[in-house]
């Protein structure tokens, strides 16, 4: 087989590939063996006919279209590994010639990851917030936990904001029904803003039994972007009251003696957290003095094809009803126009990040091991809701396998980035983002308590699998 490539830009390539017919011989067998079980001879048992036979009872022209269409894509991937061609997406093929007996021609235009000039690392430097933990927040933290094992209790007064309440719902759009808004015995916290605008404002002062109404966008269902009328009934009202924070609890709520050794432990897993959102905003950081930086030719159709995604998953909730779609979007006060626009944005914005990171891996030479790949997937689980299993069953039948591969190994690379560049706080101390990282002589980020992934994986991370 005979292969060229020919740069036709920056960011695609044509293969021209020549094959000559003794090269096709397997494939001519499999396709006489595979017609020979579709042709019913008379004589032959099914797929017992002979070559010859086969050829003269259905013509040659099938066998050759049988051959080409399996020949062709092994030969395309042959010619992409011999000319060390860096390709991206599916490739525009067209036979050029096919002269039986002799050579089967044909090229192959193709998307390819461009050549890109990358900067030292160490020539970035970035700020990050300084590192602040006051009291209150502690004492948040501690509220929290007390909130868990809190009591409700029912009280005799209009509603007030962390009050928990037992609603019934019901909404009309001109005048009719909204079947999937009707629903009783919800409890609610009120003040929380988890249910639908203006419900907060409806319930305070309102008491057991009685009834209020007001006037809201649906963003969902049916009637999505449309005013509805709500009618929401109280039916209890609750407080939560809270145990004393005291030695007492911290012995019940976790494994220390005091409410001080507890408060303590509170302050050191908030300033882990603290120091894990340095290194997120570090990483952010250090990524767009990447995007500045360095020219990023981006390829046309790969661009097209993240704008058609990140299209799809925005209307898919609406079943992909493009009027439903409008009608929300001027419930958020946008135009289709500006819709389309920030996500010409952030698609450019994505590829050319994936094309920086992959050529950065490229050049490290960034290995994934199979830990690494079972961590992030457990991670992207976890995120999504469903089991390991079934996120790599969806994974595999969507095709997305690949994307998470690629994915842990940009994270790594801008690990390595981000453990090269300088870092200061707003104070001008030096960060040390090792914890997070890992020390400058490991490739590998460390794992961070409750967020192992999110200081080094990409912001533009692979998408959840289809279900």
């Amino acid at each position: 087989m005979k292969s060229t490539v020919e740069q036709l830009s920056p960011t695609r390539v044509r293969i021209n590939v020549e094959v000559p017919f003794d090269e096709l011989k397997p494939n001519f067998d499999r396709a006489y063996r595979k017609l020979a079980s579709q042709v019913r001879i008379p004589g032959f048992r099914p797929g017992k006919a002979p070559a010859r036979v086969i050829e003269s009872r259905i013509g040659r022209a099938p066998i050759l279209d049988e051959v080409v269409n399996e020949a062709i894509p092994a030969k395309y991937m042959e010619a992409v590994t011999s000319g060390e061609v860096k390709a991206l997406g599916q490739p525009e093929i067209e036979v050029t010639k096919l002269e039986d007996g002799d050579h089967l021609a044909f090229t192959a235009e193709v998307d390819v990851r461009p050549e890109l000039s990358i900067p030292a690392y160490d020539s970035f430097s970035v700020s990050v917030d300084d590192l602040e933990l006051a009291d209150a927040e502690v004492d948040e933290q501690l509220d929290e936990l007390r909130a868990r094992f809190g009591t409700l209790t029912g009280v005799e007064r209009p509603v007030e904001d962390g009050d928990f309440v037992s609603i019934d719902l019901s909404a009309t759009v001109d005048g009719a029904e909204v079947e999937e808004a009707r629903t009783s015995g919800l409890s609610y916290e009120v003040g929380s803003g988890e249910l639908i605008e203006g419900i907060d404002e409806a319930l305070r002062g309102a008491s057991a039994g009685e009834t209020r109404t007001f006037t809201t966008k649906l963003l969902a269902g049916e009637h999505a972007g449309k005013d509805a009328e709500v009618s929401v009934t109280v039916q209890t009202v609750k407080t939560r009251e809270l145990p004393e924070a005291d030695d007492e609890f911290a012995q019940l709520a976790s494994e220390f003696d005091t409410i001080d050794e507890l408060r303590a432990d509170l302050r050191e897993r908030l300033s882990r957290v603290k120091k894990m959102q340095q290194g997120v905003q570090a990483r952010d950081k250090v990524l767009d003095a990447l995007l500045e930086t360095v020219e990023v030719p981006i390829p046309e159709k790969v661009l097209q094809q993240e704008i058609d995604n990140r299209q799809h998953d925005a209307v898919h909730p609406f079943d992909h009803d493009e009027a439903k779609f409008e009608e929300f979007l001027t419930s958020q006060d946008k135009t289709r126009e500006q819709f389309d626009t920030e996500v010409r944005e952030e698609s450019e914005k994505s590829v050319r990040t994936q094309l920086i990171l992959d050529a950065l891996a490229e050049q490290e030479q960034v290995q994934v091991n199979d830990q690494e790949l079972t961590e992030r997937i457990v991670y992207q689980a976890q995120r999504f809701g469903v089991s390991p299993d079934e996120y790599v069953q969806r994974a595999q039948q969507s095709g997305q396998l690949g994307a998470i591969f690629a994915d842990v190994r940009r994270g790594k690379a801008l690990a390595a980035v981000v453990r090269a560049a300088s870092v200061t706080d707003g104070s001008g101390n030096a960060v040390d983002l090792s914890e997070l990282f890992g020390p400058v002589d490991e490739q590998a980020p460390a794992e961070v308590d409750e967020a192992p992934e999110a200081a080094a994986e990409t912001p533009a991370t692979e998408p959840e699998p289809a279900k």
